[in-house]
C-alpha cells in the first residue's frame, strides 16, 4: 500500500548541462499530472506526462525540470539583432511623431528583456530528451520509496482501527443478546403496572416478542461487518492501488453500523455504534492519504 503524499529528486548531467527533475505528489481523488519545465522545451511536456501519469493512478504531482549551464562553459553573451535594431526604429518614430530628436541610452537595451542574453536557458531537445530520461526515472524511484514507507504507516494505524472496529463490532453482539429478554420483561412491567395482567404464554405477548426480535435482529450487518473487515486486510497487503476500494469500503462499514444504530432501540447499543461510526470516519479520514 501507497501513500499519495512524497517527494522524490533526480539528477543528469554532461559536458555542458546539469538537469535536476523533482517531483512533489499530494491527494488529490484524481490522477493529475503538471509540468514545469523551460520555455524552450515545451514540446517535450506530454511525453514527459504520460510518463508520469502511466506510474500513478491518482494524486497531483508536479514535475519541476530545472537546467543549469556548468561552470566550464563559454558565457558569452548573446545579442538578438533584429530586436536591438527594432527597439532604434521605435525611438527613430518616436522622435518623428513627437518632431523632436528622441534617443534610446544603453540603459534602454539593457531594461528590454531579450536584447541582451546570456544564451539559451536549456538545452536543445535532443540533448533534454536524453538528460531527462535517466533523472525522471531517478526521481520517480525516490518519490515511489517515500510513498511506500509513508504506505506502511499508514497501514500500520490502519490495521489498529480496524481491530478497533472489531471489539466494538463484538461488543455490539453481546449487548444485542440481552434486549430480547429486556424487552420482554419490560412488556410485562407495563401491562403490570397497567393492571393488565396476562399470562406469560398468551400468544400476543410471544407474538409481540417475535416481531420486536425480528426488527431488531441485525446478524446480517454482523456478518457484512466481518466480511468488511477481512477484505480491508487483504487491501492492506496488496500491491496495487487500494485507495478507492478502501474509501468504498470505509461508506459500507459506515452504513452498516448505521443501520444497526437504527435497529438498536437501546441507549447501550447507541453508545456503542456511535464510536464505531466515529472510527469509521478517522479510517475514511486516514484512506484518502491512500493511492
Amino acid at each position: 500500500m501507497r501513500s499519495m503524499t512524497g517527494f522524490g529528486r533526480g539528477t543528469a548531467a554532461n559536458d555542458e548541462w546539469s538537469l535536476t527533475v523533482e517531483i512533489s505528489a499530494v491527494n488529490r481523488k484524481q490522477a493529475e499530472v503538471v509540468v514545469l519545465l523551460p520555455r524552450e522545451l515545451n514540446e517535450l511536456e506530454a511525453s514527459i506526462r504520460q510518463d508520469v501519469a502511466a506510474g500513478f493512478s491518482r494524486g497531483r504531482l508536479q514535475v519541476s525540470l530545472s537546467f543549469s549551464r556548468n561552470q566550464r562553459t563559454d558565457h558569452a553573451l548573446q545579442v538578438d539583432q533584429s530586436l536591438a535594431l527594432s527597439l532604434e526604429q521605435a525611438f527613430a518614430d518616436i522622435s518623428k511623431l513627437t518632431s523632436r530628436q528622441v534617443l534610446p541610452g544603453a540603459a534602454d537595451f539593457l531594461r528590454y528583456p531579450g536584447i541582451i542574453n546570456q544564451g539559451s536557458s536549456a538545452p536543445s531537445v535532443e540533448v533534454a530528451s536524453s538528460m531527462i530520461s535517466p533523472a525522471l526515472a531517478a526521481a520517480m524511484l525516490s518519490l515511489n520509496s517515500m510513498r511506500d514507507a509513508e504506505g506502511e504507516h499508514l497501514a500500520a494505524d490502519l490495521r489498529k482501527r480496524i481491530a478497533l472496529l472489531e471489539e466494538l463490532r463484538n461488543q455490539i453482539h453481546e449487548a444485542s443478546q440481552s434486549r430480547l429478554p429486556r424487552q420482554r420483561e419490560a412488556m410485562l412491567k407495563r401491562l403490570h403496572e397497567a393492571g393488565l395482567p396476562i399470562d406469560l404464554t398468551d400468544e400476543r405477548l410471544l407474538k409481540e416478542l417475535a416481531l420486536f426480535a425480528d426488527r431488531c435482529d441485525i446478524a446480517e450487518e454482523l456478518t457484512r461487518l466481518d466480511s468488511h473487515f477481512a477484505k480491508c486486510r487483504e487491501f492492506l497487503v496488496s500491491p496495487e492501488p487500494v485507495g478507492r476500494s478502501l474509501d468504498f469500503l470505509c461508506q459500507e462499514l459506515f452504513r452498516e453500523f448505521n443501520t444497526i444504530g437504527s435497529k438498536a432501540n437501546d441507549a447501550g447499543l447507541a453508545h456503542l455504534v456511535v464510536a464505531a461510526k466515529t472510527e469509521v470516519e478517522r479510517i475514511r479520514e486516514q484512506v484518502q492519504n491512500v493511492e
